[in-house]
């Protein structure tokens, strides 16, 4: 059952060059006790259709149609200044880059029990006894010392790590993970990931985790959601979108999978790449947004914009040619 989903979500933001639309006719949903990853190249669209469930977009962005439905209740109806009780509480967010999230000038605890006391009015005793619990839940040595401590005395994965103890502070139906583990090197984001696992088990909360890398996606998702130009091009569970069974794939998602360095590569072997870049979203091409990058493009393609269909159970691509043994390079 979809705990939070998003119907023909279209944000847009207002530009002195014109209007971009940044995500243009999103749907998706998070299933409750799941991980939904969206995955796609930078601009595509994911981190805004995600920020847009919680308002949090830029003074010139706005929602232009659409329906976000979180717990019976149209998020798109509800005022900003109304959206506190669930940022922070059913829904929360880990954002890509802690040092500019956390405050430097304000110790981890003060930062940590500000939730406790917003949302479920706690005592500043009581919300200093329960940081020390989330640094520990979080798996941080010595938590009464780091709780006395400030950002800039932590290492990047501690720090991350005390991210995710903010958000999952008040036990949220839905976390937001939006490219967590980006600036961590290889063996803190594994911890990191094993720990999001985890605590996904403990406390049963819904994610939706935001990645350019489909590694970690492999490793996270239960559902897959593929994005390009503000649009999702593919959408499955994740056996299907990583199990070599599947007769369907978007061109696209093929094209992110054989980019992607294997340890059984016979050495030599030039590693494959989409050509070309994601087009601006002021000059989009006619039809397919990926059509122009496509080895598999026609002129169908190229005039006509095709639409999400459903091509096995379960199963969306947003190609005239989903089929992988018909389509040849165009």
């Amino acid at each position: 059952m979809a705990l939070l989903e998003l119907k023909n979500l279209h944000t847009y933001f207002k530009t002195k060059k014109g209007i971009i639309k940044a995500v243009n006719g999103v749907s998706y949903s998070v299933d409750s006790g799941r991980t939904l990853g969206i995955v796609g190249e930078s601009g595509s669209g994911k981190s805004v259709s995600a920020m847009s469930i919680l308002k949090l977009l830029d003074g010139n962005g706005y929602i232009a149609d659409g329906e976000i439905l979180f717990n019976g209740e149209n998020l798109v109806d509800i005022p900003v200044n109304e959206m506190t009780r669930i940022r922070g509480n059913e829904i929360s967010v880990i954002f890509q880059e802690p040092m500019t999230s956390l405050n430097p000038v304000f110790s981890i605890e003060r930062q940590l029990a500000e939730p406790f006391m917003i949302h479920q009015g706690l005592s500043k005793k009581q919300a200093a006894e329960k940081v020390v619990e989330m640094i520990d839940l979080v798996k941080i040595p010595n938590p009464e010392a780091v709780a006395k401590q400030y950002p800039h005395q932590l290492s990047g994965g501690m720090r991350q790590r005390i991210m995710i103890a903010m958000a999952l502070a008040c036990r949220p139906r839905v976390l937001i993970a939006d490219e967590p583990t980006t600036a961590l090197d290889v063996t803190i984001q594994a911890q990191i990931l094993k720990l999001m696992n985890e605590l996904k088990s403990t406390i049963g909360t819904s994610i939706l985790f935001i990645t350019h890398d489909l590694g970690v996606i492999n490793e996270m998702a239960d559902d897959v959601a593929v994005m390009y130009c503000g649009q999702v091009v593919e959408k499955a569970t994740a056996r299907t979108i990583f199990g070599k069974d599947s007769k369907y794939s978007h061109p696209y998602t093929e094209g992110l999978m054989v980019s992607i360095p294997r340890l059984d590569t016979p050495k030599g072997t030039r590693l494959e790449a989409i050509p070309g870049a994601v087009p601006h979203p002021l000059n989009l091409p006619k039809g397919c947004k990926f059509a122009p990058r496509c080895k598999y493009a026609t002129d169908k393609c190229k005039e006509n914009e095709p639409q999400l269909l459903e091509v096995e159970p379960g199963h969306q691509i947003r190609c005239f040619y989903p089929v992988k043994g018909v389509r040849q390079n165009g």
